[in-house]
């Protein structure tokens, strides 16, 4: 019995610790939120600097008020198809967990949506794909007015060795 009890308490704290106001934002037709907290500001498209030996998905950096911040576009690093950039097209800057501490990062998202509260019973957590799909990055899924909102943990999404890169561009 305690251990179902402990079992249970876990439970509740993983669910806790996930409710809160998520930033929602479009990709390919599908809704994803990060925690608001992790959001420093969102700004329009603004002209990126390739950045020569980067990965594909490394946009480059921009100068934002003179501060050199890498910028990542979320569709390459999904594997999703590359689009034109378009007048919804934005920029959320996102403070991640680096080695060295904090790491301002922009990331390229088709459009913004709304920022929403979301309770922690309506959040599950993902589903398994098996072994062969990386899905570490998903805090869990929202269910909303009848649909799903894919919440990321920005700090995962990248790979520590991702992130490193990140900082020497920067």
């Amino acid at each position: 019995m305690a251990e179902f009890t402990e079992t249970m308490n876990q439970a509740v704290k993983a669910m806790a610790d996930r409710e809160g106001k998520y930033l929602t934002f479009a990709l390919a037709h599908e809704e994803y939120g990060i925690g608001i907290l992790k959001v420093k500001e969102i700004i329009g498209m603004m002209p990126i600097t390739t950045v020569p030996q980067t990965p594909e998905f490394v946009k480059g950096v921009i100068n934002l008020r003179g501060k050199v911040i890498p910028v990542v576009d979320l569709r390459l690093k999904f594997g999703m198809e590359e689009i034109e950039y378009t007048e919804r097209t934005c920029i959320i800057v996102v403070e991640i967990a680096g080695a060295y501490g904090a790491v301002l990062m922009g990331i390229v998202v088709d459009s913004v949506s709304e920022v929403l509260n979301i309770r922690g019973d309506d959040i599950e957590d993902a589903p398994t794909f098996g072994a062969s799909l990386n899905t570490k990055y998903i805090s869990g899924m929202a269910k909303i007015e009848g649909g799903v909102k894919i919440l990321l943990d920005i700090d995962r999404v990248l790979s520590e060795t991702e992130i490193a890169s990140l900082e020497k561009v920067a």
